[in-house]
């Protein structure tokens, strides 16, 4: 899979912004891609989730680079 970075880099080379890195964690954990829990935060809240103008250009992003 590929790192967060890495989605960092390709979605500002298609779509020309940086996603934080709270918005692929969103994402992914949306796809059921996160095996793990952040313990200080618990299982329910996030404090920025992905914007939702922001959702498909990171979903491309993600889709091109065969994360989900």
């Amino acid at each position: 899979m590929a790192s967060d970075r890495r989605i960092q880099d390709e979605t500002k080379r298609l779509f020309g912004f940086v996603p934080k890195a709270c918005w692929i964690a969103d994402l992914k954990a949306e796809f059921g891609l996160t095996t793990r829990i952040s313990v200080p935060r618990g299982d329910e809240y996030r404090a920025y989730p992905c914007p939702p103008e922001k959702r498909q250009p990171l979903i491309q992003a993600m889709r091109t680079l065969g994360v989900i």
